[in-house]
């Protein structure tokens, strides 16, 4: 279709009967921290907390009756799902929805709650889609498609028109670009036609994860690309082919797309929360971690940038796991590994090295009569300071590797620091809790000048009020009732747990 008839499909599209206006507001801390005004569009206040409803109501609500209540079919990481389950529930129609077995419960939850069938297949949205088309046909039903349908497309298009409408223009000045987050496209191709209708200076910019750029890799090539694995934790985009009619708009349309990581995704959920004390999934804070790319890559400064919040269908059990990369992802928390000569003195040198700084974990195990490794985390101010500390560190003789992009050391050695040791003779175990305060761990490591070997030590900062803290002395029998004045005298509340079944199982 051309460009005229998708800006007349978006004026007329039929979405108002489920969906609202969602506001456009804005985000103080961010466009304090930035320099620039961000908005923030709250798709995610949408009744099924997705702009998703807009696409999937526009197109069942054009459809024949007779062809309607014979029944819809789609395929769906979730929110298109609960889009569609919603349509069919207000317009008295048969649904049927095909998710990938990979899909947070929340989401198959919430569309089983209205009243669809849930099928349950394959890893990815491609492999649902496969499904899903068999069952078209088996049944006689009508697909639904959740990003490739023209109907679809301009009911995600008035997004981009309600942001043009809400934004006061001789108030505040143009709006230079909207971030919009990319899947399948449907979303950023129904934005990208309206806008660049009516206010072509405006930059449309999509946004996707560095695992599930489907759409990058395809206006690279100029073709659509097909990958062959997407990433899962943004499920909403984990998209491996982008639409036929997704891809000429954002073609047309799109100024770029950003591609951005994990810990970016995380730092922006953040971000998010703290400015509205609201959750997103990892795919509805995309557009915000794109703007903040954006913002450091072009030092940008002083403009009107939107960000579509498009979802907040978190799965719960993700919180843990976005809480501990946001740090990393604001460039607030740097890795290390760094090694120590195994002698008398040189964890006290290397904690004078540290100063005030925030110490956010610690992991070290005795393993080597000579040297010592330890797994550090600090807090930083980006990776310049990142760098420079990482520098000092060496500078004092100490050996590091900064692992703070390490994935591998992220998700997995943080966890493995430490195990059984051959050298931990006479060793006894003492678990320390203290009020977490700023430069309060580096009082406790001050005060850890016993006269026996410090074996093991492990501290992570989780946010809470108080610091806990595991460590390892080794002290022979006959120093039993001087190690335990020793640890009284700290000052810090403790528990001996040397003869505890878990030390002995996993460390003794």
């Amino acid at each position: 279709m051309s460009a005229n008839e998708y800006l007349r499909r978006i004026l007329n599209a039929r979405v108002y009967d489920v969906a609202t206006e969602s506001a456009l507001e804005p985000a103080p801390r961010l466009s304090a921290r930035l320099g620039n005004r961000i908005l923030l569009k709250r798709e995610d206040q949408q009744p099924i907390f997705s702009f998703k409803l807009r696409g999937a109501y526009n197109k069942m609500v054009g459809m024949d009756k007779a062809v309607r209540s014979r029944g819809v079919i789609a395929a769906s990481a979730g929110n298109h799902a609960q889009g569609l389950a919603l349509a069919g529930q207000r317009l008295r129609a048969p649904v049927v929805i095909v998710m990938p077995v990979t899909t947070p419960p929340v989401k198959v939850d919430a569309v089983r709650a209205r009243g669809a069938e849930v099928v349950l297949f394959g890893d990815s949205f491609t492999d649902a889609y496969g499904r899903a088309v068999e069952l078209q046909a088996e049944r006689d039903l009508t697909f639904v498609h959740p990003f490739d349908d023209p109907d679809v497309i301009a009911g995600q298009g008035t997004v981009g028109m309600e942001i043009l409408r809400q934004h006061h223009f001789p108030e505040h000045g143009p709006i230079h670009a909207i971030f919009v987050p990319i899947g399948g496209g449907g979303l950023a191709a129904g934005v990208a036609a309206y806008v660049k209708a009516v206010q072509p200076d405006v930059k449309v910019i999509g946004v996707q994860t560095l695992e599930s750029n489907a759409m990058a890799q395809s206006l690279a090539a100029g073709r659509r690309v097909t990958l062959d694995d997407v990433g899962l934790f943004s499920d909403g985009t984990a998209v491996r082919l982008v639409g036929e009619h997704t891809f000429e708009l954002c073609r047309q349309f799109l100024d770029e797309v950003i591609c951005v990581d994990t810990d970016a995704l995380c730092a922006a959920m953040k971000d998010f929360y703290q400015d509205t004390r609201t959750l997103l999934e990892p795919a509805g804070a995309l557009a915000i971690a794109g703007c903040k790319q954006y913002v450091e890559r072009e030092g940008a400064s002083g403009r009107n940038l939107v960000a579509i919040a498009s979802g907040a269908n978190m799965n719960f059990d993700r919180l843990r796991f976005v809480a501990e990369r946001a740090e990393v992802g604001e460039q607030r928390e740097a890795l290390y590994a760094v090694t120590l000569p195994e002698e008398r003195g040189s964890f006290r040198r290397f904690c004078g090295l540290l100063g005030t700084r925030n110490v956010t974990e610690f992991n070290y195990r005795i393993s080597d009569s000579r040297t010592a490794h330890i797994f550090v985390g600090i807090q930083v101010d980006g990776r310049q300071d990142a760098s420079a500390l990482a520098q000092t560190f060496s500078a004092a003789g100490f050996a590091t590797l900064d692992l703070t992009d390490d994935e591998l050391a992220k998700l997995h050695l943080r966890h493995l620091v430490g195990g059984r040791s051959a050298l931990a003779v006479d060793e006894r175990v003492f678990r320390f809790e203290f009020p977490e305060r700023p430069g309060a761990l580096m009082r406790f490591l001050t005060s850890m000048s016993p006269n026996w070997n410090i074996s093991l030590f492990h501290y992570r900062n989780q946010g809470s009020d108080y610091g806990r803290i595991l460590v390892g002395l080794q002290a022979p029998a006959q120093d039993a009732e001087a190690l335990r004045h020793f640890v009284a005298e700290l000052g810090f509340a403790f528990q001996d747990e040397t003869q505890s079944s878990a030390y002995h199982l996993f460390l003794g």
